[in-house]
């Protein structure tokens, strides 16, 4: 693997926790692939473009946490609309947390408070339904072990085999009511109806996400639609 530069070992010695390596991420633009220039960036691309989409998110907190004693683990979500998910996850005091960035609020990090990787996968379920979006299923992957020999971590071409595995890779079924997701896809269709591209935030368990970017906060204080 082609060694870390200076500035990137002193930024990965900077973001020495979870916390910290989602603030940064929170401070960075969504990668909108403009142009419809679709990317798969690497940790010392994402620094190089300064803007990350999910995937792009998750390798870059697996490389920096890497270094730091974490596996580089990542949860990939499938869903019935075929617009996945991934967010890279780690285990901390017997817990389970997650670091994430996404165009929808709801699909940020999680706190290190979750008995398990399912446990962790269901507190996205919620957030996950939009007009199209249902979780179907999961995977937790070790990238060290998928990826050996790949270099998915400094490459300075889009690292699009992650992707391929990721989506090859066997995922494990997330059965729910179908009653309850036709409840919450009504419920965000009528938020939506009211107040247009502002997406909603005010979701159970709040406490248990992390820290949302700021362009969220004008949807922070706007209630459900009765």
């Amino acid at each position: 693997m082609t060694p870390f530069t200076t500035a990137e070992r002193r930024l990965i010695a900077r973001l020495r926790t979870p916390a910290a390596v989602q603030r940064y991420l929170n401070r960075l633009p969504y990668n909108n692939e403009p142009g419809g220039r679709a990317t798969l960036r690497s940790f010392r691309a994402v620094i190089t473009h300064g803007c990350a989409h999910c995937l792009e998110a998750a390798l870059f907190a697996a490389v920096v946490l890497e270094q730091h004693g974490y596996p580089p683990l990542v949860l990939s979500f499938e869903s019935i609309d075929k617009l996945d998910h991934v967010i890279f996850v780690y285990k901390r005091r017997g817990r389970w947390g997650s670091i994430a960035r996404s165009r929808d609020p709801g699909l940020h990090g999680r706190r290190p408070v979750f008995a398990t990787p399912r446990d962790l996968a269901l507190s996205y379920y919620d957030a996950y339904i939009d007009f199209t979006g249902r979780v179907t299923g999961y995977a937790v992957v070790n990238l060290a072990r998928e990826m050996d020999g790949y270099d998915w971590r400094l490459a300075g071409t889009n690292v699009w085999k992650v992707e391929r595995m990721l989506l090859d890779y066997p995922h494990r079924g997330i059965v729910t009511s179908d009653a309850r997701a036709d409840w919450l896809r009504e419920r965000y269709r009528r938020f939506r109806a009211r107040y247009g591209s502002i997406k909603p935030v005010q979701y159970p368990r709040r406490d248990r996400w992390t820290a949302l970017p700021a362009e969220f906060n004008p949807s922070r204080n706007l209630g459900w639609v009765s």
